[in-house]
């Protein structure tokens, strides 16, 4: 595919699925050119045959959910340049009555079991802050006094002014008819009524009246994952646990009680951190992780499934977090299991876990699974999947056959072709296998390389369809990449593995499953290679050209590029770069690509984002001025408005650009038709 074919691309949410068995609704989005932002609508896929259809109209519909009784789906929808908000509309099809109205928009959100309410979470502005303040803008507004590590977050910037609060809204009846606005002798009897019974003048409402939410937190920290308990009188949320919240990582499953708003711990510990409640039956199924003595031991640390029997008691663990790799949400299987996804050697399959500690697993293999429900009435599972050939489809799971029902990706593939990779296991120098994968371009070759690295670096590739790649290998390059220590979904030791040590296995690793594949897979010109990563990735690539002259050029992107100066200014510096890279000072710089920037030969395109918080601006900066102070061939690319997901989830028009700019420079440094020298004329 071509940088200008991203707008092909359709992503698929999690599935809902209808009471009755009949039919899932998910929301299928993809990148828009002509609005330079991610449309999308609510589609109904039939389940027992029959052609898929779109049943909103919305400019950016998501995230759906069907109401237990089955007459509505509630989800969320954005108008352009606006935020997300709750609509509700009648399950079969039909207009949407909206919900909120929330001035920073929603979060998540749940039914209540008996259809009539719906929680949800919305960012509560400080008076004054965010255009709560008429003629007050944003470079106007008060100073900020902050006092704890947990003050920003990538993709938001200061949170600390805009907690995450959690709401309940009864839920409107779309059959009904709508109340209208009163106006004109209408509006003036209103008024006059209101006045005399000593009320104040209503404030303008719009013609479709919203309902007036209830806010039930009012806390310092962030509330997520509301789920309503089964008798309905209180909504289980996630959220820091203790006093000290703001020097540790881990959060607890709070009760909520719907009527008073009081918020009382219900599954906490003093080591370990619980998230993604779902009640099942007689026991409450959670998602929680080992952090450690002081809470911030997160390095290569995988969730296990707990279980909790109703009338309570200690949390007991289900799954092995070190050959299990666990992610929610946790969704019901049966009166007395949940559905869970595992990530496993760079792909994903789906995991029943029951309270008695059964484990079983289904879809192992290709499609990846990404999330899914149970079909009521049957053993089958509906889920959303990716594969070799699509970012996303919605299948229907019974035992180990996959029926894939569904063809979001038919677009892409009558616009281009669509490379499959191929898969090697290469043997780093101490013995340890190496797993990873191949896209060749069509054509005998020899084709020029590029050797690509995650970003974590407790994450992986897989063999799904990836945009990246596609677009790298259409322009004529074969696209090496795997997962070395330190990747994801391979265990909890291969991941732990570089802790403190960037650098050296991990090295080792993607250099020796670059040598594998050049020496094995026919096509590949080893003499022509190019080196390139982002976050992590971007961390590797930097430290692997202070170290190796061999390759072509570099592109370093959004790059962690300097530990010692990551402290204080990243989202997540002040406890991820101390536990990857070591609290001693002497460590930290040990590991610094900067501080190596002279040892750099290679041609260095550094490309960063302005409003990144992640892996900041700064460590960009640094970098490339370090390699120009150096005398390397380097360039640097910023894009405005954009954080840390550029790549993924930046503008259309920037992913473009994005591509673009690194194909041109890669056609500069490591052209596909590489320039030939002169032949001496035979007749000169």
């Amino acid at each position: 595919m071509r940088a200008d074919q991203i707008d092909l691309l359709t992503t698929v949410s999690a599935p809902t699925v209808h009471p009755d068995g009949s039919f899932a609704l998910v929301a299928a989005t993809r990148p828009s050119f002509e609005a330079d932002a991610y449309t999308g609508q609510l589609w109904r896929i039939p389940l027992s045959g029959g052609e898929p259809v779109r049943q909103t109209r919305g400019f950016a519909d998501s995230s759906p959910q069907i109401s237990p009784d089955g007459r509505l789906v509630a989800f969320l929808r954005r108008s352009p340049g606006g935020r997300a908000q709750v609509f509700v509309a009648p399950s079969t099809g039909g207009e949407a009555a909206q919900v909120t109205e929330q001035k920073l928009g929603v979060g998540a959100f749940c039914w209540s079991p008996d259809s009539a309410r719906l929680a949800f979470t919305s960012r509560v502005p400080a008076e004054g802050r965010y255009g709560t303040l008429d003629g007050v803008t944003a470079a106007q507004e008060d100073p900020r006094h902050l006092t704890g590590y947990q003050i920003q977050s990538n993709g938001l910037g200061w949170s600390t002014d805009r907690v995450a609060q959690l709401f309940v809204v009864d839920a409107p009846d779309p059959h009904a008819e709508p109340p209208i606005q009163p106006v004109g002798r209408a509006a003036r009897d209103t008024d006059a009524d209101a006045a005399d019974a000593g009320a104040p003048a209503p404030t303008p409402a719009p013609a479709w009246n919203v309902p007036a939410a209830r806010q039930l937190t009012d806390g310092p920290r962030d509330v997520r994952e509301p789920v309503f308990t089964p008798d309905g009188d209180a909504v289980l949320v996630t959220a820091p646990a203790g006093e000290d919240a703001d020097e540790h990582l881990r959060t607890a499953i709070h009760h909520v009680c719907v009527e008073s708003g009081k918020v009382t711990p219900v599954v906490a510990d003093a080591q370990l951190s619980f998230s993604a409640a779902r009640p099942v039956g007689g026991w409450l199924f959670v998602l929680g992780s080992d952090l450690g003595p002081d809470g911030r031991d997160f390095v290569a640390t995988n969730a296990a499934v707990f279980v909790v029997a109703r009338d309570g008691g200690a949390p007991v663990r289900l799954t092995d977090p070190e050959t299990h790799d666990l992610g929610g949400p946790l969704m019901p299987a049966g009166e007395d299991a949940i559905w869970v996804v595992r990530g496993h050697r760079g792909g994903s399959e789906l995991l029943r876990v029951a309270a008695d500690g059964t484990v079983v697993t289904r879809a192992s293999g290709q499609p990846s699974v990404l999330s899914a429900a149970a079909r009521p009435g049957t053993d089958a599972v509906v889920a959303t999947v990716a594969s070799v050939r699509s970012p996303g489809e919605v299948a229907l799971i019974d035992a180990d056959r996959v029926d894939v029902l569904t063809d979001f990706a038919g677009p892409l593939h009558a616009a281009t072709e669509v490379l499959e990779p191929v898969e090697l296991i290469a043997t780093a120098p101490d013995g340890t296998p190496v797993h990873g994968w191949v896209v060749t371009p069509p054509g005998e070759g020899p084709h020029p390389v590029l050797l690509t690295i995650h970003g974590g670096p407790y994450a992986a590739y897989g063999s799904d369809f990836f945009d990246e790649f596609q677009v790298f290998a259409e322009a004529g390059y074969a696209v090496v990449y795997c997962n070395p220590r330190g990747s994801g979904t391979y265990g909890q030791a291969h991941g732990a593995a570089i802790r403190h040590d960037f650098g050296r296995l991990d090295t080792d690793d993607v250099l020796a499953f670059l040598d594998h594949a050049t020496a094995t897979v026919a096509g590949l010109d080893a003499s022509r290679v190019g080196i390139q990563g982002g976050s992590y990735g971007g961390y590797l690539t930097a430290w692997i050209i202070a170290h190796h002259h061999r390759f072509a050029g570099a592109i370093v992107e959004r790059g962690f590029l300097d530990p010692a100066s990551f402290l204080g200014s990243s989202d997540i510096g002040w406890f991820f770069m101390p536990a990857y890279n070591g609290a001693a000072l002497a460590d930290q710089d040990r590991q610094s690509p900067t501080l190596l920037a002279d040892q750099v030969t290679t041609p260095t395109f550094v490309v960063h984002s302005e409003l990144d918080l992640r892996c900041p601006l700064s460590q960009a900066l640094r970098y490339f001025t370090a390699l120009k102070a150096a005398g390397v061939d380097t360039e640097l690319l910023v894009f405005p408005g954009e954080d840390h997901e550029l790549s993924r989830s930046g503008t259309p028009w920037h992913r473009r650009q994005r591509f673009d700019a690194m194909l041109a420079w890669w056609e500069r440094h490591l052209p596909v038709e590489p320039a030939h020298a002169a032949q001496p004329d035979p007749e000169g």
